[in-house]
C-alpha cells in the first residue's frame, strides 16, 4: 500500500466497523475518563480511547492501599469505582464528543443482565465508538467465578451485550486462564467483534515487617512490563489460530518498539496502560515511533506490519 499523500505512512486502521485513525488507544483504568489528560497530550492525536470501567450503578471501589509498585509494573486492586453509566454519559460524554477521537466504553457488571443494561445504555447515547467487556469480573451468581474464566459464561455475557447494542463489541480477554485461544473461541462464538489481549494477572505483594498483604485486597492485577512477554505469547496464540477477528493488544507497552512487537504478533492495534503514570503522553511518543520505523522499514501502511513474524 502506497503511503498517505503527504509521503508519512498510513497508520489508519479497522478493528472490524471501528474504524480508528491510528492504531495506539489508551487502555481502561489508566487514562480516567480521558478528560483528565486533556492538559497533557494532544487527545485527538490518539487513535481512541477506552475509558474507566462502567457499571450500572456508581462503585466507590476497595478500600485502600489499592496499588503497589512492584519491579516492573504494578499491582492495583482499585475495585472498578467509578461513576456509573448514566453520569458518564450526562457528564462526561459530551465533553469527549469535542475530540476528534474513538470512544471506547469499557463496560462490567456483576450478572449477565447487568452488562446488557449497561451495554443498552450505551446503544442509546451519543458519541461512543464501540463497547469493550471487562470479562474479568466475578459472577456473583456463580459463587464469584469470573466470566472470562469458563467458556459457557463468556459466551453468554458476550451474546448479551452482542444483544443489546450495534456498536462493535470488543471483549477484554484474562490471562487468569488455562487455555487463552479455547476462551478466544468462545468470545467470537458469542458475537464479539474483536478481542482485546490482555487483562492483567493475579498477583500480590507481601510486607516482611508486619507480615502482611501490601494491598488491601490481598491480591490485584499485576500490569506494566513484567507482563509483556505473557501478552505477547497470547496474542500470537489467539492470531495463529484464525478466529476471524481482529486483536487489540495489551500489556506493558511502553514505547513504540514494544508496540511494533504486538503489531508484527498479529494484532491490529494497541492499547497503552500502565506507561500513562510514568509518561502521561506515552501513546502519543508510541504512535510517532511507529510511524517513524514504517518509514524506515519502507512500508506505506501500518497494515502491512501485521502478522509478519517469522516463525523458525
Amino acid at each position: 500500500m502506497a503511503p498517505s499523500s503527504n509521503g508519512t505512512p498510513d497508520l489508519a486502521v479497522s478493528i472490524g466497523e471501528l474504524a480508528l485513525k491510528n492504531p495506539v488507544l489508551t487502555a481502561s483504568g489508566t487514562f480516567g475518563y480521558g478528560l483528565e489528560f486533556a492538559d497533557k497530550l494532544d487527545l485527538n492525536s490518539l487513535g481512541g480511547v477506552c475509558v474507566k470501567g462502567l457499571s450500572l450503578k456508581p462503585r466507590s471501589g476497595n478500600k485502600p492501599p489499592r496499588i503497589m509498585e512492584t519491579p516492573a509494573g504494578m499491582l492495583n486492586a482499585i475495585g472498578l469505582q467509578n461513576v456509573g453509566v448514566e453520569y458518564f454519559i450526562n457528564e462526561y460524554l459530551p465533553q469527549l464528543r469535542r475530540y476528534d477521537t474513538a470512544v471506547i466504553a469499557n463496560i462490567f457488571g456483576e450478572t449477565v443482565e447487568e452488562y446488557a443494561a449497561v451495554a443498552g445504555a450505551l446503544e442509546r447515547a451519543e458519541g461512543v465508538a464501540a463497547v469493550e467487556i471487562n470479562v474479568s469480573c466475578p459472577n456473583v451468581t456463580k459463587g464469584g467465578i469470573a466470566f472470562g474464566n469458563d467458556p459457557v459464561m463468556l459466551k453468554s455475557v458476550v451474546r448479551a451485550v452482542r444483544d443489546a447494542t450495534r456498536l462493535p463489541v470488543i471483549t477484554k480477554m484474562t490471562p487468569n486462564v488455562t487455555d487463552i485461544v479455547l476462551l478466544a473461541h468462545a468470545a467470537v462464538d458469542g458475537g464479539s467483534d474483536a478481542l482485546s489481549l490482555i487483562n492483567t494477572l493475579l498477583g500480590m505483594s507481601v510486607d516482611i515487617e508486619t507480615r502482611s498483604p501490601h494491598l488491601r485486597n490481598v491480591v490485584g492485577g499485576l500490569s506494566g512490563p513484567a507482563i509483556r512477554p505473557v501478552a505477547l505469547r497470547m496474542v500470537h496464540q489467539v492470531y495463529r489460530a484464525n478466529l476471524g477477528v481482529p486483536l487489540i493488544g495489551i500489556g506493558g507497552i511502553t514505547c513504540a518498539e514494544d508496540a511494533i512487537q504486538f503489531l508484527i504478533c498479529g494484532a491490529a492495534a494497541v492499547q497503552v496502560g500502565t506507561a500513562n503514570y510514568i509518561e502521561p503522553d506515552a501513546a502519543v511518543a508510541i504512535c510517532r515511533g511507529i510511524s517513524d520505523y514504517l518509514e524506515r522499514m519502507g512500508l506505506g501502511s501500518v497494515n502491512e506490519l501485521v502478522g509478519t513474524l517469522n516463525l523458525p
